[in-house]
């Protein structure tokens, strides 16, 4: 990547407060000494753990490996509260260098195509006139009389609607960033202009995936994300009835 290329897209991204994740490493890992953490789904996963910070010529290295410079507000919680584990769902999938390669660990983590990562994010998926089609022709038990001719069959559609539904195209300029369980996932958009805000991914239900949004219909930046959920758990922590002291 070339230099002036990262220079231009720092100085675009230089209005981020520092301030934003002040004191964000010190609130989750305080919750992981909090009676009432269990409470708070995924908790059990990552138990409020949090990998350290990357260095600064970590975060270069990272960066220049896969050819974009990081959304602002993710670059910066890499570079201030740590390199992932606590967060939403069962957690924020950790980056590391392992045997000299940079990757992103974690269920569903390889769905995306690290050697793409500068292409722009596409927010239209598949032809909903061709998913419906595809869908159409999903095979039927109940119409083979035979379990292994109706199993021929389906994993031949399987084959067929993977090809329009995940499809590599669908996710390049993205990393999948943390999981919901039951191969329900979400996305972290790193080009395009979907940068630096979260998508849903429910492929595994038959939907295309869509933008996080908020309340007022929003889109959900990365630290509007995580930071919502922190707050949240925070708020179910603090809910829990107090255990009564032992005697």
């Amino acid at each position: 990547m070339e230099e002036v290329e990262l220079e231009e897209v720092e100085l675009e991204e230089a209005g981020l407060e520092e301030t934003t994740w002040a004191g964000v490493r010190e609130r989750v890992l305080a919750l992981a000494e909090a009676p009432g953490r269990a409470a708070v789904f995924g908790s059990a996963s990552h138990g409020f753990r949090l990998a350290e910070p990357l260095t600064p010529a970590e975060l270069a290295e990272l960066e220049a490996r896969i050819g974009v410079v990081l959304p602002a507000e993710y670059r910066e919680f890499l570079l201030r509260v740590g390199a992932g584990v606590a967060g939403p769902a069962h957690g924020l999938f950790p980056v590391r260098r392992v045997q000299g390669r940079w990757r992103w660990e974690g269920d569903g983590a390889d769905l995306a195509d690290l050697s793409r990562l500068a292409e722009p994010f596409p927010r239209q998926g598949p032809d909903r006139a061709l998913v419906r089609a595809v869908l159409a022709e999903r095979p039927m038990e109940e119409e083979y009389a035979e379990i292994e001719d109706f199993d021929d069959a389906i994993e031949a559609w399987d084959e067929r609607w993977e090809e329009v539904m995940y499809s590599p195209d669908r996710t390049v300029g993205a990393v999948v960033i943390n999981h919901l369980g039951c191969a329900a996932r979400q996305w972290l958009v790193l080009s395009g202009p979907e940068r630096g805000r979260i998508w849903a991914d429910d492929r595994v239900d038959d939907l295309d995936l869509v933008p996080l949004l908020d309340e007022h219909g929003a889109p959900l930046t990365f630290a509007r994300w995580y930071l919502a959920w922190l707050e949240e758990s925070e708020r179910q922590v603090r809910e829990q009835p107090a255990r009564p002291a032992s005697r």
